[in-house]
């Protein structure tokens, strides 16, 4: 088994490329993405901790890092890495990813994150396994992105979404 796990997700916006650029520009200069790093992470090893156990579900985010919002006419991109602490205290990757905006029609806009997921470190031959991370990576990413997608749709009517949560 490999220590890290490939992931990809897209969604379609009904709006503007520009429009969704602008409104990501809004989200990246506050606590907003942050704040949804936050939450998918959370829900994404609760259900962890349910299929591997509770000991699977001792960590949590400790740090999100948004690179600068880099855009052209035809796609923006931010670099995410989230850092976790383990239940034995050390810090450790959890993700490295790309989030993307690319048009995809007159108000249409594609919304996607790549990259690789990593789970919370087990001592040695009691990870969970491979199928158990690949589940806990996509619930993880999916929440993520179905954050930030409704931000980017809706973003007066939900501001007070995230905090909900």
């Amino acid at each position: 088994m490999t220590d890290h796990t490939a992931v990809g997700v897209r969604v379609a916006l009904n709006t503007g490329f520009h429009a969704a650029r602008a409104r990501l520009k809004v989200l990246i200069q506050g606590e907003r993405l942050p704040r949804a790093s936050e939450v998918a992470y959370g829900e994404g090893i609760a259900g962890l901790a349910e299929l591997a156990g509770p000991a699977a579900g001792l960590t949590r985010l400790a740090g999100v890092c948004l690179k600068d919002l880099t855009k052209t006419d035809d796609c923006a991109h931010i670099a995410l890495h989230w850092e976790a602490i383990a239940a034995d205290g050390k810090l450790f990757t959890a993700l490295l990813a790309d989030l993307r905006l690319i048009p995809a029609g007159d108000q249409i806009t594609a919304l996607s994150v790549t990259g690789t997921y990593w789970p919370p470190p087990g001592r040695a031959g009691t990870g969970p396994g491979q199928t158990i991370v690949r589940r806990c990576a996509t619930a993880v990413i999916g929440s993520f992105l179905d954050s930030v997608a409704c931000e980017l749709v809706h973003p007066a009517g939900t501001a007070g979404l995230l905090a909900d949560r």
